[in-house]
């Protein structure tokens, strides 16, 4: 059967949709009208190709990582390199794709939230671009583990809003953006950043990063005559995970594998951002339908993850459908696991990649051994590591203070 999802209603299977207050309803209305018109639009997709090639710098390569590889043993680990994109990770891809949205439907301002602050500066970065006034929103403790990021969004012309209610990290900084979109509907586009929040996001933010697949797909050849045994990338929200698999979900031979991040362990409350690994109920966030982590209260819970873009309790709800159909598996990485495969890259490589990827790396690494030498794991490297230095230096007992 042909895989084809969402449906008219913006549902993947039984998740997604639109939950949200009437206040919202005609934004959301207004998107789906543009985005579809701009679907059906070469001219769209032209100007969309030409400034991911000309802006961006894509396509990112496929690079063969060798002496990590020869380290490990069995299967050969490929990278895919989205941290060589302008702003250093895949987050600019759908960022252009909807800041020409924006533009296409007469917006003069953007708002944005961001974790990691890759979708911050990716946002910021479109908006200086186009001329338009942009907002973030940030978590208060994700602004101080991310301040080399807080220092570009602001260089770039952004003004960062820091959030101090709840968790003060992902979550928090969606819900301020949600409430700002509905108080200034009229002039102002909201850049979501990864493949979740209501219809029709999900499906715009994957077919925007969904470049990334179809790159993969193009480049394996031309390097080893077939495509991957296994594709492996981080999940948060999911949106790098699904411009990955979307491509490859016909591809039965290729095996897909998303990475949550297991924090201090998926059996302990609270310490981590794993809702599908650790079999989270259905429940409803940021206008969608997905697994969630609640409390025995029907509350959403508090997460922990080392990498801020990954510290998020809900995951997309094509993943979730992807889950559920049992094409696409999915496990975690503790934070642990995660710093270890951050170093092994920086050593083995000269290669500094971001603590969300680092936990596709990790299952790479693990993995790897078990495998035969001709058989091949292609990871999404989603970015690189610049922004969490600090993150990374203080766990490992160093002040850069």
């Amino acid at each position: 059967m042909t895989y084809s999802a969402p449906d008219k209603y913006g549902f993947f299977g039984e998740f997604g949709g639109s939950f949200v207050s009437e206040t919202l309803i005609k934004a959301l209305d207004e998107l789906k009208i543009a985005y579809r018109n701009a679907k059906n639009d070469p001219e769209f997709w032209a100007t969309f190709h030409r400034d991911l090639r000309l802006y961006v710098g894509r396509p990112s390569p496929v690079y063969y990582a060798k002496r990590l590889s020869r380290h490990l043993g069995g299967a050969k680990i490929y990278l895919k390199r989205e941290d060589l994109n302008h702003c250093g990770a895949h987050k600019i891809n759908n960022t252009i794709g909807q800041a020409l949205l924006a533009k296409k439907m007469g917006k003069k301002r953007v708002i944005a939230e961001t974790g990691a602050g890759q979708h911050g500066v990716a946002s910021a970065t479109v908006a200086a671009r186009f001329g338009m006034e942009c907002t973030v929103f940030m978590g208060a403790d994700d602004i101080i583990r991310q301040a080399p990021n807080v220092y570009r969004m602001k260089l770039l012309g952004a003004k960062v809003v820091s959030v101090d209610s709840g968790s003060r990290t992902l979550k928090d900084a969606m819900n301020e953006a949600l409430r700002e979109w509905v108080a200034c509907v009229d002039d102002t586009f909201y850049i979501i950043g990864t493949a979740a929040g209501p219809a029709p996001y999900p499906e715009l933010v994957r077919d925007f990063q969904c470049v990334i697949g179809n790159e993969c797909k193009e480049q394996m050849q031309d390097l080893i005559s077939r495509q991957p045994d296994v594709a492996v990338a981080c999940v948060g929200g999911g949106s790098n995970a699904i411009g990955l698999f979307y491509p490859y979900i016909e591809e039965k031979s290729v095996r897909l594998i998303g990475v949550e991040a297991g924090g201090l362990g998926i059996q302990t409350p609270n310490q981590h951002a794993a809702p599908i690994s650790s079999n989270s109920p259905i429940g409803v966030l940021h206008g969608f339908k997905s697994y969630l982590m609640q409390d025995e209260n029907g509350q959403v819970s508090a997460t922990h993850s080392v990498s801020a873009g990954l510290d998020y309790p809900g995951v997309g709800p094509e993943h979730a459908h992807l889950r559920q159909i049992g094409r696409v598996e999915y496990t975690a990485v503790n934070d642990d696991k995660a710093l270890s495969a951050f170093h092994d890259l920086c050593r083995f490589e000269g290669i500094i990649p971001a603590l969300e990827s680092s936990h596709a790396l990790a299952w790479a690494i693990e993995n790897a051994p078990t495998m035969n030498k001709d058989e091949v794991i292609l990871v999404n490297l989603s970015g690189r590591g610049d922004k969490d230095i600090n993150t990374v230096a203080k766990l490992v007992g160093i002040n850069l203070d």
